[in-house]
């Protein structure tokens, strides 16, 4: 299997595009301007990374991303990240972020640890019936949004995995994929999944289902809409539910994350017709 190296994340090129894609897609409009704050935001921690880690080591010594986290160094950006939050959020996050602002250090640090250690939650399905226990989906969101930047970061300075995990999991921090991504090779395209969490990416064959395994093409269909024709809809109908691909062979100045947040009708499209996203992206869409 064929893992792509982690390279410093352009958050520029993600803004740039958000920007770009506003314009275009006045319907996504609200959702991109959003991710752009977010975006700016991560891109700061990011650039300040290398120097407030200083010069320990930076890539865990079990080789596995969510096995340590440097808290003392989070805590009190996460603050600043807060304070951002409730100045540009919808309403119901903006408060989430001022409740968790008012709670203190330890109350941050904790949220932080407990994301870091276990990832986003699996929503309960007809698979996981039980409801019982379902986290707060907008204190995941501030995790995740925060921690994201610096998962990157970490990824980056990671040597190149040796133990797999899932093939359908990221081989770094097990989380589920995000989305899938085709990239010119010869004639055609190679198929690489993107983690959810720390955008890791890993080679995957082109006909299976990155959540149940199915194989069988006419249980595959592919959907593809006018309006993102570089966009694919990989669904299957075994159990049900889809992977957005980006497909960088049709427009190589396709920003993946940014692009997948935008297409917000595909996801309407595949919700109406039965279908469940894998893992959804930082905003929903």
């Amino acid at each position: 299997m064929t893992f792509l190296a982690a390279e410093k994340v352009n958050y520029g090129a993600r803004i740039a595009r958000a920007e770009l894609l506003s314009a275009r897609h006045p319907f996504a409009s609200e959702v991109l301007t959003f991710y752009a704050r977010i975006a700016a935001f991560q891109k700061e921690l990011y650039d300040a990374l290398p120097k407030l880690w200083g010069k320990q080591p930076v890539a865990s010594s079990h080789g596995l991303l969510r096995s340590e986290i440097n808290l003392p160094l989070l805590v009190r950006p996460f603050a600043a990240f807060l304070s951002v939050i409730e100045a540009h959020a919808p309403r119901p996050l903006a408060a989430q972020a001022e409740c968790l602002q008012g709670q203190g250090t330890n109350a941050w640090a904790a949220t932080l640890e407990t994301f870091w250690k276990a990832g986003l939650a699996e929503w309960p399905d007809d698979e996981n019936p039980d409801a019982e226990n379902a986290p707060d989906p907008l204190k995941e969101f501030l995790a995740r949004a925060f921690l994201q930047p610096y998962a990157e970061f970490v990824v980056a300075a990671m040597l190149p995995p040796t133990l797999l995990m899932t093939t359908c999991r990221c081989p770094r921090c097990n989380s589920l994929p995000l989305l899938g991504i085709l990239r010119q090779e010869g004639d055609g395209g190679k198929r690489y999944l993107q983690c959810s969490f720390c955008s890791q990416e890993w080679e995957f064959r082109r006909i299976f289902c990155a959540k149940c395994g199915e194989e069988r093409e006419d249980k595959l269909p592919v959907y593809i809409a006018k309006l993102f024709p570089h966009v694919r809809v990989e669904s299957c109908e075994t159990c049900k539910h889809f992977l957005r691909t980006i497909d960088l062979t049709k427009d190589g100045n396709a920003v993946p994350v940014v692009d997948d947040l935008a297409a917000l009708p595909l996801s309407f499209w595949a919700e109406e017709q039965g279908y469940q996203r894998i893992q959804g992206n930082l905003l929903g869409t």
